[in-house]
């Protein structure tokens, strides 16, 4: 049975230390989530899948890390310092404070019901900074609220370091923040949270194509990489495009409250790096733009086989991992019934996602024999360098096998009163929780071949 609801997640992430509230000793701090020695396992692992998929397979992208505090100028152009807000009201009754595009009935208190409530008012999403001894407190400068445009602004410096022709991509995984009014859905909506996202620039001729192609490899990477049935994502379009956009679409999944997004796919044309260029009037720019006194570079891009200089269009990828950990582990989370009133649970992660990638065991750990030879095989599988191996000690082989169950450990090694016998150990398999045999000195190449295993 798959998970009835995030609390089943939730539970589990508490329970097995994926993830933990932020401040929580202090009562906590909404939006924010501390995760713990699997969870960092798990978001390691997701954010190792999307940069090799980005660009240790890719000749065409490059990756880079953009600093998190921000010059004010970048917002100012970008937009979101005028119009990156929410539409907030307030309850004159309870006090609570509710965005209103969110609100079950726009004229009624989520909370009490009173219908005296405040007209909307624009709240910054942006979390400001005073920065350096002369700011006196007013704010010059923004934590980011997001990577991409931290990558716009590099684009020049990518180019000129690193040389490509279009179409070319630069490639960002960092972390955002966003005062959100409510946050909510665990880690789905959060104040501080993590963004993998990617800028393709290409030829405004060819905009259409690899809007279309980045919609079919993003798709693809959730059902083959992340495990996600296909039956379980969507494409959904934006009813309403943004400004600067030429044509959007997310990636979503279904969720046990319904569809939401995962990923969004999006044609910005030349939005952004016009905004950011130095000598706007130089351009044919299609979308519209604040004027720009400030900057201090073209962000052009010169064609060496037909001299024209223009401004490339970006289709851009925008995933939050903190989001992706949470689908991958609901599409994984199972409660299967084995019988006889027994019951595991168990997350069937796709081994190269695992936090654990195997388990050591000995059977009794009194007898130096078996737990020697255990820290050998310990020893030579975290030689491979695949992930972590942990050794388990605590001679309850049940209770051992039920925790790396819920943790999604896809191999579990005994070592027992046989292996100091005959050489050999028990393989004992997550999914199918078959057992067998094997030589000890073959379990280096039988966990390769499981964590490799398509």
């Amino acid at each position: 049975m798959p998970a009835k609801s995030v609390n089943d997640i939730v539970a589990l992430c508490k329970r097995r230390g994926f993830i933990f509230t932020g401040s929580e000793i202090y009562g906590g701090m909404g939006g924010t989530y501390d995760y713990g020695p699997y969870g960092v396992e798990l978001m390691r692992n997701i954010r190792n899948a999307w940069w090799n998929a980005m660009i240790y397979s890719r000749n065409d992208i490059e990756g880079m890390d953009a600093s998190v505090i921000t010059n004010r100028l970048m917002w100012k152009y970008s937009g979101h310092e005028g119009s990156f807000s929410d539409p907030l009201v307030e309850c004159k009754k309870c006090g609570a404070r509710m965005r209103q595009d969110k609100m079950k009935d726009p004229t009624k208190c989520d909370n009490c019901g009173s219908t005296d409530i405040t007209e909307p008012r624009a709240y910054q999403l942006m979390m400001g900074l005073s920065i350096g001894a002369m700011a006196n407190g007013e704010i010059n400068a923004y934590l980011r609220p997001e990577t991409a445009t931290t990558t716009y602004v590099n684009f020049k410096n990518v180019l000129d370091s690193k040389p490509h022709k279009l179409p070319f991509g630069i490639a960002q995984i960092g972390k955002s923040f966003r005062n959100e009014i409510s946050p909510r859905g665990f880690v789905f909506r959060m104040r501080e949270f993590e963004q993998a996202e990617m800028q393709y620039f290409v030829n405004p001729a060819e905009d259409e194509k690899y809007f279309e192609y980045w919609k079919k490899m993003r798709l693809a990477w959730w059902v083959d990489t992340m495990g996600i049935r296909s039956e379980k994502l969507r494409f959904k379009p934006h009813e309403k495009l943004a400004h600067y956009a030429k044509a959007a679409v997310d990636i979503e999944y279904d969720f046990p409250d319904g569809f939401d997004e995962l990923e969004g796919v999006h044609n910005r044309q030349d939005f952004d790096l016009g905004s950011h260029t130095k000598g706007q009037d130089e351009f044919k720019l299609a979308a519209h733009v604040m004027e720009n006194k400030d900057s201090t570079t073209k962000l052009a891009y010169s064609d060496a086989q037909t001299g024209e200089t223009f401004i490339p269009y970006v289709i851009e990828t925008a995933m939050g991992v903190n989001r992706a950990m949470l689908a991958v582990m609901l599409e994984a989370y199972e409660d299967e019934d084995l019988g006889d009133g027994k019951t595991r649970t168990v997350l069937k992660l796709k081994p190269w996602l695992a936090p654990v990638k195997a388990a050591v065991i000995p059977l009794v750990r009194n007898i130096p024999e078996i737990v020697d030879l255990s820290n050998k095989i310990v020893e030579d599988l975290r030689r491979l360098g695949i992930g972590k191996i942990e050794l388990e000690n605590s001679g309850n082989i049940g209770k051992n096998y039920r925790r790396h169950d819920e943790i999604g450990t896809p191999v579990c090694i005994t070592v027992d009163h046989q292996t100091l016998e005959d050489g050999t150990v028990t393989l004992r398999y997550r999914d199918s929780m078959e057992q067998i045999r094997i030589n000890k000195d073959d379990v280096v190449k039988s966990v390769l071949d499981i964590v490799n295993q398509k």
